[in-house]
């Protein structure tokens, strides 16, 4: 961005992310509070933008809220590579383990609409394993 300083908008127009979620990682304290101008309003650096924009893409690599602050507090605090690379060899185990069961849950689902007749729902397969374990 070529202006120094920039509302709220600008900022969500910047990064795609909401206004409101902006707002709810300042109150959790992910990304620091701006100064405000004389009337009142946000006034965000270019360094809110760049960590803004670190944690949506965090976001949308499934990193947990948690698992963000972690890894920005790792950031210039001579942290090592290796203290990042132990919050992300963890998020992968997260992630290889929610594969598996997504490929459970398709083989189940898959069995199960392979075996539906088209009939009444009493006699729906579909409808038996959802009652399973009840």
């Amino acid at each position: 961005m070529s202006i120094k300083n920039f509302g709220i908008g600008a900022l969500s127009r910047e990064t795609g992310c909401n206004i409101e979620t902006i707002r709810y990682y300042e109150r959790i304290g992910l990304i620091p509070e701006p100064p405000r101008s004389n009337g009142g309003h946000r006034s965000y650096s270019h360094d809110h933008l760049r960590q803004l924009a670190f944690i949506m893409r965090s976001r949308a690599l499934g990193f947990s809220i948690s698992e963000i602050r972690q890894l920005l507090s790792l950031i210039g605090n001579d942290k090592t590579c290796e203290q990042v690379q132990s919050v992300t060899v963890r998020h992968l185990k997260e992630i290889n383990r929610k594969i598996e069961e997504l490929i459970r849950l398709r083989s189940v689902l898959e069995s199960a609409a392979d075996k539906c007749a088209g009939g009444i729902a009493t006699d729906c397969p579909v409808i038996d394993i959802l009652y399973e374990n009840a």
